[in-house]
C-alpha cells in the first residue's frame, strides 16, 4: 500500500490510499480510499506507518461515553 497524490485540473490535487497488484505482466493500481479531506499531518502519519515507521504517543484528555450497555 502507498499513498498517491494526483494532481487535478484547476482544484486541489486528490490524496489516495492505493495498492499495487499484478494483471499477466501488468502493473494495476487500485484505490483503496480517499483521504484527499485529512489533514497533511495525518496524510503524512499514514505514509509513515505505511514505511513500517510508528507515531508518537499520544495523550488522551477527556472522552465520552457512547451506547452504555449494562
Amino acid at each position: 500500500m502507498h499513498i498517491e497524490i494526483v494532481p487535478n485540473r484547476g482544484s486541489k490535487p486528490a490524496i489516495l490510499l492505493r495498492e499495487s497488484y499484478r494483471e499477466g505482466k501488468k502493473v494495476r493500481k487500485r484505490t483503496l480510499g480517499n483521504i484527499s479531506k485529512l489533514p497533511m499531518e495525518q496524510v503524512e502519519q499514514i505514509r509513515q506507518i505505511l514505511k513500517g515507521g510508528t507515531l508518537k504517543v499520544l495523550k488522551v484528555l477527556g472522552s465520552h461515553q457512547i451506547n452504555h450497555l449494562t
